[in-house]
């Protein structure tokens, strides 16, 4: 993503060789930007920051325990819990979202 490429020109760390086109650079996944000399202009994008979030909709939840299983222990396995509607795991994975 372009974001991604927003790189404080100090901050970038070379992702290619010396002499790679942008073309080539890109074609790695690596972000490119010849504007700045004296700096990587084939960099490494900063990171997609991503955060786990449990799911509105109850009925794109994915098992995540076993009828019955009390709430505690669906959190203890690290999922979501939400006792309603009748007929979707109540017991659920997270879904990541980038943002």
């Amino acid at each position: 993503a372009k974001c991604q490429c927003k790189v404080v020109p100090k901050q970038r760390t070379n992702c290619g060789y010396p002499g790679i086109s942008a073309a080539e650079c890109k074609k790695i996944g690596c972000c490119f930007n010849a504007s700045v000399p004296s700096v990587p202009w084939c960099y490494n994008p900063k990171q997609k920051k991503v955060r786990k979030m449990c799911p509105n909709d109850p009925y794109t939840r994915i098992n995540c325990g076993h009828p019955g299983i009390k709430p505690k222990d669906c959190i203890k396995k690290g999922c979501c819990f939400r006792a309603h509607p009748a007929g979707v795991p109540w017991c659920f994975y997270h879904r990541t979202v980038e943002e």
